[in-house]
């Protein structure tokens, strides 16, 4: 049996992991990213049917596209509206089937001008940011009157395996995400009012614990900080330890894994 390490996303609000061990991440994730997204997937779409139905964007920014689902999901609710895909990983980018107008780039240092976009969208890359600078940029991009559409996670977010791990060491092994206070507060320093946020969660399920994890390394997210990471890999007799007190949460559709997604809309 192998041994496994893991770890998963962090917020802003502790110490971020470097960009470019996240970037590393994502890189790797590319070819996989699609096939695993389902719960990305879920969040794009809901973030779409909390944009104003009077919304009409000439321009698109996707911050953070990754392989670009979002695009297509845009693209169908804003057919005349130009796209732009934002990433910073060139592999993610290189994934995007139709691809208008792609830039390699952070969404805290976005390499393009000021007032470029109509509409702002970020659906779940800003957990990686710094709030603030994301916010900044996000402002400094839309047009005056733009909209920006954004999710993240909060706190709550893969309880379960907080909870889990706890039985077996003392290593933080998830790390607390920002409130919606946290963002709302961001945002509205930024400059941005109308500002609307509120939390859902969203929970997958997933047929035993190497799956679960299997589907969180496939879309990337399995970074935290340096000074939090357990040392060396967890050995054979730890993962036992662990698959099961993870068993004692399975219910009829499988292992439970909670996402607590935060959405939010404001204006410019």
């Amino acid at each position: 049996m192998k041994t496994v390490r893991f770890s998963s996303p962090l917020s802003a609000h502790s110490e971020l992991p470097s960009k470019r061990l996240v970037r590393q991440n994502f890189e790797r994730a590319a070819s996989t990213y699609n096939s695993a997204a389902r719960v990305q997937r879920w969040v794009s779409s809901r973030l779409i049917s909390l944009l104003p139905s009077t919304l009409i964007p000439a321009i698109i920014l996707d911050a953070g596209c990754g392989t670009g689902f979002s695009l297509e999901m845009l693209a169908l609710r804003f057919p005349a509206a130009r796209c732009i895909a934002l990433d910073f990983s060139r592999a993610m980018l290189a994934h995007i089937r139709q691809l208008e107008f792609g830039v390699c780039g952070d969404v805290e240092h976005i390499p393009l001008r000021g007032e470029v976009a109509g509409l702002y969208w970020s659906n779940l890359t800003a957990q990686w940011c710094n709030s603030s600078a994301l916010s900044r940029e996000a402002w400094r991009v839309l047009w005056p009157k733009g909209t920006l559409a954004l999710s993240s996670l909060a706190p709550g977010t893969f309880h379960e395996l907080d909870e889990t791990f706890a039985q077996v060491d003392a290593y933080a092994h998830t790390l607390p995400f920002q409130t919606p206070e946290n963002w709302r507060a961001a945002l509205s320093d930024a400059g941005f009012s109308d500002i609307r946020i509120h939390a859902e969660p969203c929970v997958a399920h997933y047929r035993d614990l190497r799956s679960l994890v299997k589907a969180i390394k496939a879309i990337g997210a399995n970074q935290i900080a340096p000074s939090s990471r357990r040392p060396g890999l967890i050995g054979r007799k730890t993962w036992q330890k662990l698959e099961a007190a993870y068993e004692a949460r399975r219910d009829a559709r499988g292992l439970p894994l909670t996402y607590q997604v935060i959405f939010c809309t404001a204006k410019k």
